[in-house]
């Protein structure tokens, strides 16, 4: 067997593997559905009702009480504020971050501030 073959097995290997543990999470119970989706309320409200930063472009979705927050803010500061609001509500267990820095601020019409 050739070295190429050998990493290329090995990658392949390691890659079902990643996907196996990835489509191991168990189905969601209604309950935990109910929980779920009343967390993402939750931080919804929060990250909504925060009068500094603009967090209108920020999508948020909890699956078993992790967070995953998704979309645009424009700073880092604002980045940083999302997911220490996100950690602070009720039933969140862990936040997974998939936010994007929009530097021109073309997003939605805000300016990081909170005002237009």
């Amino acid at each position: 067997m050739t070295i190429w073959w050998r990493g290329a097995s090995a990658f392949l290997a390691a890659t079902a593997a990643a996907l196996a543990v990835a489509c191991s999470t168990p189905p969601r119970s209604p309950e935990q559905e109910r929980a779920d989706a009343a967390t993402t309320e939750r931080i919804n409200a929060a990250l909504d009702a925060n009068p500094i930063y603009y967090f209108r472009d920020v999508e948020v979705e909890v699956d078993h009480g992790v967070a995953l927050l998704r979309g645009y803010v424009w700073t880092t500061d604002a980045l940083y504020h999302a997911r220490q609001i996100a950690r602070g509500v009720p039933g969140v267990t862990g936040v997974k971050n998939e936010m994007e820095l929009e530097r021109q601020g073309n997003r939605g019409g805000g300016d990081g501030t909170g005002s237009n």
